[in-house]
């Protein structure tokens, strides 16, 4: 080192005399007092920029090369005693802080398997070499916390191409503030629209759309919003500004669409066309009733000439049989009403009630809130209580954790069951106290042959305990990010769960519900995934998420109003077909988003089509598959398409994917042969009917698309079935191709 550089960089350790007592005070070589490094607030924030702290290197569980920090330093007490005590004291060297093994390998003057983290030049080795000169103080109980930070801007409209630089500021618990830009670690969720680099940079990219920008230090985390309109210049956004005018006029004026309106003139994005009558009918029923529309009702439909033939239409779908059915089996799933596992013979009473229970709720429209507490709270037999067979399934700690964190609050809080969540507030004791709320759970009975008791009674236990796996501590019930519970000895933890849940102060329960509908209906959550809210993972619309929560609960929790609301939203309305305007479109709902029917609304839509009905085993025949009792009946067809297996309750585990097994499927299914050739099958009936050939193929078009045929396809098909000699496989190659295409297979 040169001694220009000593001069500039090294501290000298002075020792002055304060009465009876002496006290290190550390002097820069002009004379200037070099402010207190505190190891908390400076150097864990400086270890977490640099990454030694992650999980692929010294934060992970086992750490590494026998040096283990906790991961994202939310253990200060540990970091310290890691860095200063273990590895024979190597790792700080209080006499010559330059000869640290932290600093050596930090900056490659020792070999790392890190590689060079640090140049010595840089502020951040000043601010390491800095504590390590005034003592490696520990962390004290006294020393200045960090009460918050702020990212500036907050939020900022970008042109395609362009950058803005942020700027963080750390606010402590002193009183002092400083700029902590450099020391904050950056994580963009959209990268593709909106990257950002080490240094707080955000760059725009040539695509349009919505990101945020995580910034964090220490345990603090502030947001950056950033919009990058479609309309990339002034005249482009004049443009689509008046024609944005033109639509809002020939909209209805709700609240939701006002603020659909606001976010697209914002974002410069023009809405596809209103869809036409024919596909509305067939998506809003598709939807609603997880049914096909049938010919009959598609051409009353588009005969009708009133007005507000579409909130008719969705008030007559939401009181059919079918809604309580297909919403049934949506919560069936959330809710892991699950047959795998154990011997089905023996559970399949349980599974029936459990299933049936949901129907009638979703049926009799019971609040949403007394359909959530009476799950959580349930106990006695399932005979008696159907929802006391969510117990039969969730069973343990993590599982009651993460199944109501997930279902009803719409958050992930797997990561703190091992550590301080890495984005959000969630610690160890969020955890565990959520945890505790069902330690009194007792079981008891039940026919115990298998891998779990079938028939089992829920009771509250005198006594139960979950201890903190790091502290040892017991902890006692308490909400997630909440006090604790003030309970009584024979007070039930899950009262009062279920009444801090169901609170209409609560910031969870009813936008979860709320973006868990809007996804169902719209293809895509404000919230996406629509069970991972964080401050990092923003709503794309959140006026518009905070006006239906708001709505829902001034409803009284009113699940049927809620999906009104939606079905009658302007984008809910819109074609599925992008213009120049919102090509590339997938967060402001400019448009509708296709996607592929789920498994059993497919197979029950070929069964609707052919008049064949499935044959399920082990279930009464004309059971559709939206309302098998659980997801152990047996049905290659669903599998292949995506039928979950409800080990968890996140609706991610429904996979529509497509995957050539689907393929192979609709080509060679036996099932669907079966279908068609069936003797008392639609394709049967057809062939020897005294239909004309275009009378056949209107009605083909009209059963499998909801639609008639257009003029071309029309012309084709009728040229198709004059020309083949057997009538009866022709019609059976006209139905299969219908019900193999995309329009058939999506909901668009």
């Amino acid at each position: 080192m040169t001694t220009t550089r000593l001069v500039w960089r090294q501290l000298l350790l002075l020792l002055v005399a304060c009465g009876s007592t002496w006290t290190a005070v550390a002097w820069s070589a002009e004379g200037a007092k070099v402010s207190d490094v505190h190891f908390g607030t400076d150097v864990v924030p400086i270890l977490t920029k640099l990454g030694c702290n992650g999980g692929g290197c010294h934060g992970k569980a086992t750490g590494q090369n026998g040096f283990r920090l906790s991961l994202f330093g939310f253990e200060p007490d540990v970091d310290y005693d890691a860095l200063v005590y273990e590895g024979r004291g190597r790792r700080v060297s209080r006499a010559a802080p330059d000869h640290s093994l932290l600093l050596l390998k930090a900056t490659s003057r020792v070999p790392h398997g890190g590689g060079r983290r640090l140049e010595e030049a840089s502020e951040d080795y000043r601010l390491l070499r800095d504590w390590i000169a005034q003592g490696a103080n520990p962390p004290r109980a006294d020393d200045p916390h960090l009460d918050r930070i702020e990212v500036s801007p907050g939020e900022q409209v970008l042109q395609p191409n362009s950058s803005q630089q942020l700027r963080v500021t750390a606010y402590f618990s002193n009183g002092t503030s400083r700029d902590v830009t450099r020391q904050t670690v950056y994580q963009s969720n959209e990268g593709g629209i909106a990257a950002v680099d080490a240094t707080g940079l955000v760059k725009a990219s040539s695509r349009h759309g919505l990101a945020s920008v995580m910034a964090r230090f220490g345990e603090q985390i502030a947001t950056f919003h950033v919009a990058v309109p479609f309309a990339a210049d002034g005249s482009k956004m004049a443009a689509a500004q008046s024609e944005l005018d033109v639509l809002e006029r020939q909209s209805d004026s709700s609240k939701i669409n006002r603020l659909l309106f606001r976010q697209w003139r914002r974002m410069g994005v023009v809405p596809s066309a209103v869809a036409d009558d024919a596909t509305f009918i067939r998506r809003a029923t598709l939807d609603i009733c997880g049914t096909l529309a049938t010919s009959e009702d598609v051409t009353a439909y588009l005969a009708d000439q009133r007005s507000d033939k579409r909130a008719r239409l969705i008030d007559h779908l939401l009181a059919r049989p079918e809604y309580a059915s297909y919403f049934a089996l949506k919560w069936a799933d959330i809710l892991q009403n699950r047959g795998a596992g154990y011997s089905t013979s023996k559970q399949r009473a349980g599974t029936t009630l459990f299933s049936a229970w949901l129907r009638d709720s979703l049926e009799s429209n019971k609040p949403y809130d007394q359909f959530v507490s009476e799950i959580l709270t349930a106990s006695g037999s399932q005979r008696e209580n159907p929802p006391a067979i969510w117990y039969r399934t969730v069973r343990k700690s993590p599982e009651y954790v993460e199944s109501v964190a997930q279902a009803f609050l719409g958050v992930r809080v797997q990561c703190a069951q091992c550590h301080h969540h890495p984005t959000e507030s969630w610690s160890q004791e969020d955890y565990f106290g959520l945890a505790a709320v069902f330690s009194r759970v007792g079981r008891k009975g039940g026919f115990a042959d298998a891998e779990v008791p079938t028939d089992e009674i829920i009771y509250l236990k005198e006594h139960g305990e979950v201890v903190h796996p790091r502290t040892g501590k017991i902890l006692m019930p308490r909400p997630l990010g909440g006090s604790e519970f003030s309970l009584g000895t024979q007070d039930d933890p899950r009262l009062s769960l279920a009444k801090w849940m169901t609170s209409r102060e609560n910031p969870y329960f009813a936008r979860t519900m709320a973006n868990r509908l809007w996804a169902h209906f719209l293809g895509r959550g404000l919230v996406h995934p629509i069970d991972d809210a964080r401050s990092t993972n923003p709503p794309s619309n959140p006026e518009l998420l905070d006006a239906l929560s708001q709505d829902f609960i001034a409803s009284g929790f009113d699940v049927k109003q809620l999906v009104r609301k939606i079905a009658l939203s302007h984008s809910y309305q819109l074609d599925s077909a992008p213009h120049a305007g919102n090509a590339g479109d997938m967060q402001t709902f400019a448009r509708f988003y296709p996607r592929r029917l789920s498994a059993e609304v497919m197979l029950d839509g070929m069964s609707q089509v052919l008049d064949a009905p499935t044959i399920f085993p082990g279930v009464p025949a004309g059971t559709r598959a939206i309302e098998l009792p659980d997801e152990n009946v047996a049905a290659h067809f669903l599998d292949v398409f995506g039928r979950p297996a409800r080990m968890s309750a996140c609706e991610c585990e429904r996979v529509d994917a497509p995957a050539l097994a689907q393929g192979l499927e609709l080509v060679n299914s036996t099932e669907i042969q079966r279908k068609l050739t069936v003797k008392t099958g639609y394709a049967e009936r057809l062939a020897t009917s005294h239909q004309s050939t275009a009378e056949v193929v209107t009605e083909v078009f009209l059963r499998a698309l909801a639609r008639p045929p257009r003029p071309e396809e029309l012309k084709f098909a009728v040229n198709f079935l004059a020309a083949e000699s057997d009538r009866a496989e022709a019609i059976r190659s006209l139905l299969w191709s219908l019900i193999a295409t995309n329009e058939f297979l999506f909901n668009h």
